[in-house]
Formats: C-alpha cells, structure tokens, sequence
C-alpha cells in the first residue's frame, strides 16, 4: 500500500462502528474492534466485547503487529495463537495478553489501494479462529472498502456542485452546464445507496442550491416532486434509459416507469424529454 495515509473522517468512524455491530450479529464471535487511519497508523477507537481499556486508543504503526502487518501488506492475516506468532512484532502483546485473547485475525479496509480503516476479530478460547468466522471478517472489509470507497465518490462529486454553486453568477459553456448536470446525476446515484441520512440530506441541500442558481428568472413555483421522482428525471436527463436509470439507482425498472409518470403529471408533461425541460423551467433541475 503506499506510504501516505489518509486521515479518516468522521463518517468512517461511523461506519467502522456499524460493520463491527453487524458482523457481531453475523458472526457472535466474543471480541471485534477496529479503527480509522490516522496520520501515524490506525487509532483503535471501536470495542465490542473487550474487558479492558487497554485495546482503546491504541495505536496501530505500519508494520508493527498483526495490525500493521496487514496495514503494510493490504491482505487479511490470522494467528491461531497471538503471543507465540513468529510472523509478527509483538509491540502490543502487554494489551492483547491483558484482554486474554488468543486466535486474533485482522482485515484492511482500502480504497484505491490506501489503507482506511483495520477491522479485527478475536477469541479468548485456545484453538483457531474458524474459516467462517475469517471469511465474515473479510467480507465486512470488503463491504466497508465500497462504502468508503462510495462516499469518497460522493464528496468528490459534491465538491464539483458547490464550486458550480460558487459561480453560478457566472455565463456558463454549454459543455460546462452538461459536466454540472452529470455531477448532479452521478451524486444523486451515489447518495441513493449510502445509509447515512446526514449526507443524504446534505446532498440534497447541495442540489437545491445548484438548481436554484440556474432558476433565476424562470418560472415559479413549480410543482413538488419527490426526491425518487428527481433522481428518475436527472437520469433521464443525461439520456439513459428506464433500465439504465433502475441500474445505476438500484430500482427495478418498473419502478422507474411509475416514478416517470407521476413526475410527468405533476410536471403537465407529455413526453420523457418534456417533463426534463419542464422541470429545468422550474429549477427542479441545474
């Protein structure tokens, strides 16, 4: 992985906190914890099971432990018994021993190859972790990989709306305008699958901003749509079909279809490319 951390985020921390809680249903394994990058490794911030305050706060250093092995190697490792591993520092063998655990296995969590967060599971009993549990371990990184990796992508996209929204008194080229509205699109996309309602509604903020600032003059008020009902139509917008639309919503296409038609009721719209152009009149769209 490369050498440059990326100091995580209030959301990660969140997130970390809501896998080990379900991966702790899944699994009913005795011990989970887990931590965020920081700008000196990985800080050990969530606790599941743990007798001790001696895991909390600790700091996991590139290369330093069975942590910092899979830190510095970017790939899931296990020991079946932590204080006699040969393959590993022993750094923190005062707060693993003082915990009592035994088989420990840990997890990276990367996006585009840099390290974001370390998820573990341990058992107090004298025999391996078993597979099943290592796999749950695995999977629950690779699932919080994707919804980092997600919102990354959804705080990128944002940050190309509120720079539109910083000029919007500005003309703007019509390659400028088609790059503003495939943000818009994309974002909404990417909000529609993240489970964290702040951001859903500061997503949601953003978008209201940018398509008010290209309302200016136009008619008002307009109707009231949905949040789906916008989503449907910022897609329909870029030109993509009913199935391409439930795609990249995760909607059936179905769904897509009665979205459409009750925003083009709303909107007096006979047609996919009237009810876009009614809605950007009323600066329901950028």
């Amino acid at each position: 992985m490369p050498d440059q951390l990326h100091a995580a985020g209030p959301g990660d921390c969140r997130s970390v906190r809501g896998t080990l809680l379900d991966l702790q249903r899944q699994s009913g394994l005795p011990v989970l914890f887990g931590g965020v990058v920081g700008h000196a490794g990985v800080r050990i911030t969530e606790l599941f099971g743990t007798r001790t305050g001696d895991l909390r706060n600790l700091l996991i250093r590139p290369g330093a432990g069975l942590g910092g092995y899979v830190f510095t190697h970017g790939r899931p490792a296990a020991v079946d018994d932590y204080q006699a591993a040969s393959g590993i520092t022993h750094d923190y063998d005062g707060p693993v021993r003082s915990e009592g655990l035994w088989s420990v296995a840990a997890a990276p969590v990367a996006v585009a190859e840099r390290p974001r967060a370390l998820l573990y599971a341990a058992t107090r009993q004298q025999e391996p972790l078993g597979n099943r549990a290592k796999d749950l371990l695995v999977s629950a990184g690779q699932r919080l990989s994707a919804e980092v990796g997600s919102r990354d992508e959804f705080d990128r996209r944002l940050g190309m709306l509120q720079e539109a929204a910083a000029v919007g008194g500005a003309a703007w080229s019509a390659a400028e305008l088609e790059d503003v509205r495939a943000a818009y699109a994309e974002i909404r996309e990417v909000a529609a699958l993240l489970p964290d309602d702040d951001l859903r509604r500061k997503l949601a903020n953003a978008c209201e901003r940018l398509a008010a600032l290209r309302s200016a003059g136009l008619e008002k008020p307009g109707p009231r749509l949905s949040a789906r009902e916008i989503d449907v139509l910022a897609e329909v917008a870029m030109g993509c079909t009913n199935t391409q639309t439930a795609a990249r919503l995760a909607v059936r296409p179905e769904t897509v279809k009665a979205y459409l038609r009750s925003a083009m009721r709303k909107l007096d719209a006979r047609s996919r490319h009237e009810a876009v152009v009614n809605a950007r009149r009323f600066g329901l769209l950028p």
